[in-house]
């Protein structure tokens, strides 16, 4: 058994660091902390697959250092290029995650949460509820299921865009970050935070030793609608939501994107893009437009495809720098949330009306 933390979260595999596993071993010498600390990360191994530690070693830790991430559903779409796992956790939660390759490069869209609190107006995942905070070893043992998976294609970005908000599970989404940079050896620059825009959160990040790269999740440019779509509007509207996004700029010299999932007749008027151009202009943000998957049976309807091109071009005369986001996954229901809601029973009409999309990052 995985046993709980002082936190009252499950402490699984991926939880412990050089420290706890050292504790973990016992009396066993130095070298054999270094040798499942290896195994763990650099060959991303199961403890009993670890042939450089005793058998009986193998065994104990096989017993001690369970997995966190029990396959319930896998999903292949896009002739095998990407893949979707519906994860239930030790203690029954469900979480989702999505490994997409493209050309030499693959990207692994983790979750941070079991459902979501964030109420946006158009997501697949919010309004089926929260059920928790996922611990720094569930989001990390994500990221390395799904190199495991890509094998020869090596993980070459993490983005957490996943279900949940990672800003509201601040402490263990950084844990996260920090291991994956430093025991998996990714670079924080291959490392994106998306949020709907806890200024809070990001104030932290500004004054963190790796400059991850933020994504906001805008939507909306003025903030009578966005108080519709994103309901965190009301507490930290867009001016403040702004001066948040320039100190992480500044602190971290990274440029920072700005998501909008076109929603027909809502935000992509014209009158969105030239708000839109400007809110972007004004921070050198680079923006990245989303057409929304479909979800059968909901209402919200994604901007047909012409319009996306247009309002692309909108941007683009405005002066933005944009990219339509490639959707992918659409045959296997990657929209986030989707998998969750079918292995529960929720009907889709009862999920959140933010349809989340699963999409290539630049």
């Amino acid at each position: 058994m995985s046993g709980a933390g002082p936190s009252g979260f499950p402490v699984t595999r991926y939880d412990h660091d050089r420290t706890s596993l050292e504790a973990l071993m016992g009396d066993q010498p130095s070298y054999r902390i270094d040798q499942l600390w290896h195994g763990l990360y650099g060959d991303l191994s199961d403890p009993t697959e670890i042939t450089t530690l005793p058998s009986s070693l193998r065994d104990r830790l096989a017993e001690s250092l369970p997995a966190g991430l029990a396959e319930e559903t896998r999903s292949v779409g896009d002739g095998g290029e990407t893949v979707k796992w519906l994860w239930r956790l030790t203690d029954g939660a469900l979480v989702e995650t999505v490994l997409m390759h493209h050309g030499e490069r693959s990207t692994v869209c983790v979750s941070t949460q079991s459902g979501c609190a964030m109420g946006c107006g158009f997501c697949a995942t919010g309004q089926m509820g929260f059920d928790r905070h996922l611990t720094t070893g569930e989001i990390v043992e994500q990221v390395v299921r799904a190199q495991r998976e890509a094998g020869e294609r090596r993980v070459s970005n993490v983005v957490f865009m996943g279900m949940g908000e990672p800003l509201a599970n601040y402490e263990r989404t950084w844990g996260a970050v920090e291991r994956i940079h430093g025991a998996l050896g990714l670079s924080a620059r291959h490392l994106t935070i998306s949020t709907v825009g806890l200024v809070p959160g990001i104030l932290r990040l500004a004054g963190e030793q790796l400059p991850v790269t933020l994504a906001v999740s805008l939507h909306a440019a003025n903030d009578d609608l966005r108080d519709e779509l994103v309901p965190i509007n009301r507490r930290w509207p867009l001016a403040e939501l702004a001066d948040a996004c320039r100190r992480h700029i500044d602190a971290t010299g990274r440029r920072l994107s700005l998501e909008w999932a076109l929603i027909h007749e809502t935000n992509d008027r014209p009158e969105d893009a030239l708000r839109f151009a400007s809110y972007a202009r004004s921070l050198g943000a680079h923006i990245n437009l989303i057409p929304l998957n479909p979800t059968p049976d909901w209402p919200t309807r994604g901007s047909p495809r012409q319009r996306v091109a247009d309002f692309a071009d909108e941007l683009r005369a405005h002066g933005a720098n944009v990219t339509v986001r490639r959707t992918r996954g659409t045959e296997i229901d990657a929209a986030c949330g989707q998998l969750r809601a079918d292995r529960l029973n929720i009907p889709v009409a009862a999920q959140d009306r933010r349809q989340a999309v699963t999409t290539l990052p630049d």
